[in-house]
C-alpha cells in the first residue's frame, strides 16, 4: 500500500500526468521525466535500488556514445559533402534532387540517429533549393518521411529501435534482417510517388542548375584526417554491432569505445590546451535533454509495470484477440502507428515494452514474439510519420524551416505525410503477414 492506496492508483496517476505534460510540450521534457520518476520513489512505488535496476544503461551507452560519433565527424564536413554530392549526381535536376537527398537522407538515418540525419541535411537542402528557385517545402517532407523510414531498418537509426533492441536482446543483424526489407519497400513506394505528384512539376532555370553543379563539393571537406578517422572508427563500431553475438559486447559498450577512440584519434595532434576545448565541445554536442528524458522514463514506466498494470494490459490484449499470433501483430502495429502520431513514439515504446514481455508466456517464450516487437518496432517508427508531433526529427525540421522563413507548420505538414503514412502502415501490414504469419 501507498498512502493507504494501492500502488497502481498513485503510479497510473503519475505515468498519466507525466505523459499528459510531455504532449502539451510546455516544459523541457526531460525536466518533467525526471520528476516523474522522482514522484514513484518519494511515493513508495519504487525503492531507489528498484529505480536505478529500470534505467536501462545500454540504450544510454549507445545514445550517447553514437551522439559522440555523430558531434566530431560531422565536423570534418562529410555530411556536407554527400549532401552537395547527391544533388550534382542528379544534374541538379529538382526531381532528380528530389529523390536522391530522400535516399541519402534514408541511408543516413540508418546509420546515424534520424533528429541528427535531418539537422544536417535540412539547411543544405534549403540553401540549394534556394539557389535553385525552387519550394523548399516537398524536399523537407520528402526528408522526413525517409528519416523516419530510414531510421527503422537498423538498430541505431531511431530511437525506439535502441529502446526494443535492449529490451528484446534483438541484435544490429537482426534489424537488418527483420526491418530492413519492409523499409526497402516502402521507400521505393514513397519515392516514386513523391516523384510522380510533386517532383516532375519542378522545374528550375538552367543558369541557376549551372550554379550549383559548379560547386565543388570536396571543398566541404574541411578537415580530411578527421574524416579518416571517422571513417575507420565508425567502420569498426559497425563491425563491433555486426559481431556482437559473438564477441559478446553490448551496443552501448561497443558505441562508447568507439567514441572514447575518436576523442582520442581527433586529439592527438593537438596541445593539451585546445584538447581540453574540443573534448569540452564535443560533450556539449550532446544530446542531455534527451539523455535525461530517457532516464527519467525507464523509471516511471518501471513503477506502472511494478504495480502489475502493464501485465493486466498484456492479457486484455490476448482475450481481444484470442491469442491468435497475427491479429496480435495487427493490434501492436496499427495501435502504435496512430499513438505514435499522436504523442513522441519515445514514451509509447517505452511502456509498450512491458507489455511484450508481459504476452511472452502466452506464445511460448521471448523467441516465438519476434513478430510482434518487429510489429512495434514498425508501428512506431512509421506511424511517427503521420503528424508533426510524431517523432523528434518531424519537430527538427520544422523548427529549421520556420526560422529560414519556409511555412512548415501541423496541417500543411499532416495533409502530405498523412497519406504516405497511413499506406506504408498497410504495406507494413502486408509485409507482417507475408513474412511471419
Amino acid at each position: 500500500m501507498v498512502f493507504g492506496l494501492p500502488p497502481l492508483y498513485v503510479a497510473l496517476p503519475i505515468l498519466i500526468v507525466t505523459y499528459a505534460l510531455v504532449m502539451i510540450d510546455r516544459f523541457d521534457r526531460s525536466i518533467l521525466a525526471l520528476l516523474g520518476g522522482g514522484a514513484m520513489v518519494l511515493s513508495g512505488v519504487l525503492t531507489q535500488q528498484q529505480a536505478v535496476a529500470g534505467i536501462d544503461f545500454n540504450t544510454i551507452g549507445l545514445l550517447t556514445g553514437m551522439m559522440i560519433l555523430v558531434a566530431i565527424s560531422r565536423r570534418s564536413g562529410v555530411f556536407e559533402y554527400l549532401a552537395i554530392r547527391a544533388v550534382q549526381a542528379a544534374r541538379a535536376s529538382p526531381a532528380g534532387l528530389l529523390v536522391s537527398l530522400a535516399l541519402v537522407t534514408a541511408l543516413l538515418s540508418s546509420l546515424l540517429d534520424n533528429v541528427t540525419t535531418v539537422l544536417l541535411i535540412a539547411p543544405v537542402t534549403i540553401a540549394i533549393c534556394r539557389r535553385l528557385g525552387v519550394p523548399p517545402f516537398p524536399f523537407l517532407v520528402s526528408e522526413v518521411l525517409a528519416s523516419n523510414f530510414g531510421g527503422t531498418a537498423t538498430l541505431i537509426g531511431d530511437p525506439p529501435n535502441i529502446l526494443i533492441g535492449s529490451a528484446a536482446n534483438l541484435s544490429f543483424n537482426d534489424f537488418l534482417v527483420h526491418m530492413t526489407p519492409c523499409v526497402v519497400i516502402v521507400m521505393l513506394v514513397q519515392v516514386g510517388l513523391t516523384y510522380a505528384l510533386q517532383g516532375r512539376f519542378l522545374t528550375a532555370g538552367e543558369q541557376a542548375r549551372q550554379e550549383v553543379m559548379s560547386i565543388r563539393a570536396a571543398s566541404s571537406i574541411v578537415d580530411p584526417r578527421l574524416l579518416r578517422h571517422s571513417i575507420l572508427v565508425f567502420g569498426f563500431a559497425l563491425l563491433g554491432f555486426c559481431t556482437q553475438r559473438m564477441t559478446g559486447l553490448e551496443p552501448g559498450t561497443i558505441a562508447l569505445i568507439a567514441a572514447a577512440a575518436l576523442m582520442l584519434l581527433e586529439n592527438l595532434v593537438h596541445p593539451r590546451e585546445e584538447q581540453f576545448a574540443k573534448i569540452s565541445a564535443t560533450y556539449a554536442e550532446i544530446d542531455w535533454i534527451t539523455i535525461f528524458f530517457f532516464v527519467g522514463l525507464f523509471i516511471v514506466v518501471k513503477g506502472v509495470e511494478a504495480t502489475g498494470a502493464l501485465a493486466w494490459l498484456a492479457q486484455k490484449i490476448l482475450e481481444l484477440t484470442a491469442g491468435n499470433m497475427g491479429l496480435t501483430a495487427s493490434v501492436v502495429l496499427w495501435s502504435a502507428a496512430i499513438l505514435s502520431a499522436i504523442i513522441d513514439n519515445i514514451p509509447f515504446v517505452a511502456a509498450m515494452i512491458p507489455v511484450l514481455h508481459a504476452m511472452a508466456p502466452q506464445f511460448g517464450g521471448e523467441a516465438a514474439i519476434l513478430p510482434l516487437w518487429v510489429a512495434l518496432s514498425i508501428g512506431a517508427c512509421f506511424g511517427g510519420n503521420g503528424t508533426l508531433i510524431g517523432a523528434s526529427a518531424n519537430l527538427t525540421v520544422s523548427g529549421i524551416a520556420q526560422r529560414s522563413g519556409v511555412p512548415f507548420g501541423f496541417g500543411l505538414y499532416t495533409r502530405k505525410a498523412l497519406p504516405l503514412t497511413f499506406l506504408a502502415v498497410l504495406i507494413a501490414q502486408a509485409y507482417l503477414w507475408v513474412r511471419y504469419l
